[in-house]
């Protein structure tokens, strides 16, 4: 039998969906007052230089995964533009106001994810839910098959969590636009982030409510239904 280690079949979570996003706002937020503080680096040229870092970070993470990935590469496309037209500008704001193309592509790609009928948040939600538990596992199956009761409810809650990370991701990006042309730049810088903090946060507790409770408890409930149902189709066979 083989014994897996260490992250081995680990399946991803909701945070590890967003590390990515996380990390392209941690980073340059940190670089710009380095490079504006500590080297006197202008405000353009001090966000101009953090804002590459995402940039190759995603390139970084195509040559590294060797295959497409969509909205990974919407995103490049997003940065490197947006980063063009900012150096063709040279407008501070219009280089903050780039980082609100980075969460509107998110967002727009999670809605669309919605409306093809693959949600893009439910990998991410689906390991808090089936913990681990082979009943549960199999419930989840059932669920999405519509082979459940319970199913079609199921599927309208699945729909419901990325929506709802979708529009508050997109509630975001609004909110980064209006104060990336209307609050000083400096200012702007860190406000962004807690823009996104915000966003995220809010989206944990209204998707929490609406969405991953009402499905846990639909899932216990198919699950010990399955589980139930086993020792009659033990005694049929």
């Amino acid at each position: 039998m083989t014994k897996k280690t260490g992250n081995q079949g680990r399946k991803p979570s909701v945070l590890d969906s967003f590390k990515p996003l996380l990390i392209d706002v941690a980073v340059p937020l940190g670089s710009y007052y380095l490079l504006k503080e500590a080297f006197g680096m202008s405000t353009f040229a001090a966000l101009a230089w953090s804002s590459v870092v995402p940039a190759v970070r995603t390139v970084w993470g195509l040559v590294k995964e060797r295959r497409t990935n969509g909205l990974a590469g919407l995103i490049l496309v997003v940065n490197v533009v947006s980063l063009l037209l900012s150096f063709l500008s040279g407008d501070p704001r219009l280089m903050l106001a780039k980082d609100s193309g980075v969460s509107s592509t998110v967002a727009i790609g999670i809605l669309v994810s919605v409306w093809l009928g693959k949600p893009m948040m439910t990998e991410g939600m689906k390991p808090f839910l089936v913990k681990g538990d082979a009943d549960k596992e199999a419930a989840w199956q059932r669920m999405m098959s519509g082979a459940a009761a319970e199913s079609a409810a199921f599927r309208a809650k699945e729909r419901a969590f990325s929506v709802v990370w979708g529009l508050a991701l997109l509630a975001e990006c609004v909110a980064r636009v209006v104060g990336a042309y209307t609050v000083p730049v400096d200012t702007m810088v860190w406000l962004g982030t807690v823009f996104l903090i915000a966003a995220m946060a809010l989206a944990f507790v209204v998707s929490g409510g609406l969405a991953v409770e009402p499905m846990e408890r639909m899932l216990a409930a198919e699950a010990e239904a399955g589980r139930e149902q086993q020792p009659t189709l033990a005694v049929a066979a």
